[in-house]
Parts: C-alpha cells; structure tokens; sequence
C-alpha cells in the first residue's frame, strides 16, 4: 500500500472498529492488518484477547544515550448511531475536502498522519538519533485495558520513551491577529462513581409510605444537579488564557473565580461549545449519564443505580469528590453508596524542554509563528498511562481555518464526524517535521 494519509485515514474508518466496551467488539486486528500493510513492517502484535490487537514497533536509535520519542495513537472508535447521519457513519466519502466517518478526528486522523510519519524510519529510509516507539493501540475508548494499560504494565521495556505524542490534537484558536496552535499538555481526572439506594418492594397500587430505592435516589440526585460545581483557576488554566493574545479585560474577566460563571454564560449565548469547554476546563464535572431501578411497572423499587462521569481538575481527588458528592445530596445522600468505578488523579506535562521546542520549530515553520498554548484537555487518554512513569506527553495537530475549535470539539463521538483532507495533510507534515527537530537536536 502506497496510498497517502487521506486514503489511510478513509481505510481505518472503513475498519468499522467500534468498541462498545465489551471484550468481544473493537476487532482492532482489521487495523492493524491495514497499518502493517501500510508501513510494509511486521511490527509485534499483542492481543490479550481475540481480535483486539495493538501493533508496536520499536526502531533503536544510533545514539543510545539520547532520549527516545513515542506516537501512540489508538485504532478503535466509539458506536454511532447512524440515523443521526447524513452520511453513512463507515463509507469515509469526501464531501467539499471532508473526510466523513466515525473516527475522523477521534483519533483516526491522528493516527494515519502518525503512520504516514514514522514510515521512514521503520523501513530504514530515515534514521533516529533516539529510540522511536510507534504504538497503534486498541480498546482506548473504554479505558486502555485491553491496549495501552496492558502495554506499560506487562512490556514497558518496548514501550517506554522519554516523551510522548498521542491525541488530542485541537484546530488553532485566532484572536485579532494571532493565531495560536493548542498543544494538549494534561488532562482531568476521571472519578466515575456508581451510587446505589436500597428500599423494600411492594405493591404499586399502595405506595403511601413505601421504602422506594427510587424516589431516594432522585432525591439524591435533584441535589447533585442542582449544586454548583466547585471551580479553580489552575496554572494550566492561566498559562491557556494567557497564550491566546487575548485583551487584558478578556483575560481578566476568564482568570477572576467571581466572574468566571458569568464570562461562561455571556460565551453560550453565541458558542455554547466553547462555553462547555471553558466550564469543563475551569470546573468539577459531573456529568449523570445512566439511570436503573426497579423490576416492574408495579412493584415498588427495591433498588436503584446510577452512574456518574465525574472529572475533576489538578488538585481535586476522590476524597474531594466524594465531600462535594455529600455535600450535594444533603439528607437524602444518608441512604445513598458511593462506589467507584474509575479512580484517576489529573495528569499534567511540564512544557519548555526537547519535544515542547521541535514542536514549536515544526509549527513555525508551517504556520509562520510559534504560538503555542499549554492545553489541559476535559478528556482521559492513554497518555496517562505513560505519565505516570514520568513521560512528557503531549498532543497536537495542524488544521485548516474550515472548522473552528469549538466546532471540532462538538463532533467528539458526535453525529456527521469530519475532518478535512487539507488538515489531514497539515498535521502530517507537522509530525514529519517535529520527528526531524527532535531527532536532530544535541
């Protein structure tokens, strides 16, 4: 296979690799048949379980002394529902330089402009000074389990690298005359949590003073809902605003704790994606996704459950979590369990070292300036695993000015998925040059 990004990219969405977090979905083996054929390379094979495969190569570089790079992007997408669709969700059509399918900016752009990239040094074509991982990896967007948690903990040895580049990458943000790429450097923590009632069943027809699991879960979360989330001005948060060339007065009134709610409510009035994003990257989330109680239209509900997507920013941890969940819930939370189903701190990179400046010199010289904004993404990625080993990850792209940031974050696991051909190629060229600064710098 010769065929260039574009065409990657509208194979891998042809894949059909929709994980709905069942060991039996993904079949990321169908991509990874596709990336070796591309990369004309072998590479190693995991696959803990049929059919959900990850596929790593490891190119040692001539200097052994000198720090190694990662590109780990993930190969399996959410479900669709394709009524939702204009387009066939798995067909990958171009329409007016679109790229349509599920997949196209999470993560499979990324992931065949990765590939494009890392070719010529898995063939010999080109050489590294340093150790170069590529890592296409399964089952990430239900946890890393079957991909990329599996990896580091079971062969760290082949997957270990001094930084990282994996996904989000996010279109460039214009302010006046500045234009400014994002460069995802962390993310929040993930605390989903399941909450449970108890009750006695009975008949439906005499509830009147009845033990109902539901009616004390509703109460519970009416509380939780209805609550404020707590919010914070982190470093992360003042190093993005101040990056962007915002005016003093707009900077102020996005970095003051007091008047930040109401800078978000005066934002959805034209760009309620944005105002979501500015909430989600200033504040707890806490997102009540899943609700189930009872056995029956008449019986009285002897339990009930919900699950809960809870983010949460630098500094914020489960126990802070779990005081803000009672404080919500008052009284009626006395009856309610609190079990965690995921429980993972926020993951934050430092900025200003080797990658941070062959990314900076890779965008400058594509973009004609070096504007670069320390991003704290709202979403959990397989970088995490590696930062907890002390990599330096990051994530970053190149875009085309058709779709803007908060359009782009609006098709995240969202109805007609794009991305455009011209962006495709941009963020590949992008990895191109970023792998020649890396790799060349003493």
């Amino acid at each position: 296979m010769s065929s260039g990004p574009v065409e990657l990219l509208q194979q891998l969405i042809r894949n059909q690799c929709v994980n709905d977090g069942s060991a039996d979905s993904g079949h990321e083996a169908r991509s990874v048949a596709t990336l070796r054929d591309f990369l004309g390379v072998e590479g190693e094979v995991f696959e803990p379980v049929p059919d959900r495969q990850s596929l790593v190569y490891r190119v040692p570089g001539y200097d052994r002394a000198a720090p190694s790079l990662a590109l780990v992007p993930h190969l399996d997408v959410v479900p669709v529902d394709p009524t939702g669709w204009s387009v066939d969700p798995f067909a990958a059509e171009i329409d007016d330089g679109f790229v349509y399918g599920r997949g196209a900016v999470d993560m499979l752009n990324v992931t065949a402009a990765m590939a494009v990239a890392v070719r010529p040094y898995l063939t010999g074509e080109k050489t590294a000074r340093g150790d170069l991982v590529f890592a296409a990896v399964a089952d990430e967007e239900t946890g890393g389990r079957l991909g990329a948690k599996a990896l580091v903990e079971e062969n760290w040895g082949l997957v270990a690298a001094d930084y990282l580049l994996t996904e989000v990458a996010y279109p460039s943000l214009s302010v006046g005359d500045q234009r400014t790429v994002p460069v995802s450097i962390g993310e929040k923590g993930a605390y989903w949590s399941v909450l449970e009632t108890r009750g006695m069943p009975g008949h439906g027809s005499t509830p009147y003073g009845a033990d109902n699991a539901l009616e004390k879960m509703v109460a519970a979360m009416a509380g939780i809902i209805s609550t404020p989330s707590p919010a914070a001005i982190t470093r992360e948060w003042l190093d993005f605003v101040g990056n962007l060339g915002l005016d003093d007065e707009s900077a102020r009134r996005l970095t003051d704790i007091d008047q930040l709610d109401e800078e978000i409510d005066r934002i959805a009035i034209d760009d309620p994606t944005m105002a979501r994003y500015v909430h989600a990257a200033t504040h707890l989330t806490i997102s009540s996704n899943l609700l189930q109680a009872g056995t029956k239209v008449n019986v009285v509900a002897d339990h009930a459950r919900a699950q809960i997507d809870i983010r949460g920013l630098p500094g914020m941890d489960r126990e802070f979590v779990d005081s803000h969940l009672r404080k919500a819930m008052g009284s009626a939370g006395d009856q309610v369990g609190i079990e965690p189903i995921m429980d993972g701190e926020a993951t934050v990179s430092p900025i200003g070292n080797l990658l941070w400046d062959a990314i900076g010199d890779a965008v400058e010289e594509l973009d004609g300036h070096r504007n670069l904004a320390p991003t704290l993404m709202t979403v959990a990625t397989d970088a995490r695993f590696w930062r907890a080993r002390g990599t330096v990850c990051y994530g970053v792209g190149l875009f085309d000015d058709r779709m803007p940031f908060s359009e782009m974050l609006s098709l995240f696991h969202g109805h007609d998925e794009r991305v455009s051909t011209v962006s495709v190629e941009r963020t590949t060229r992008l990895y191109q040059r970023t792998l020649e600064r890396f790799f060349a710098a003493e």
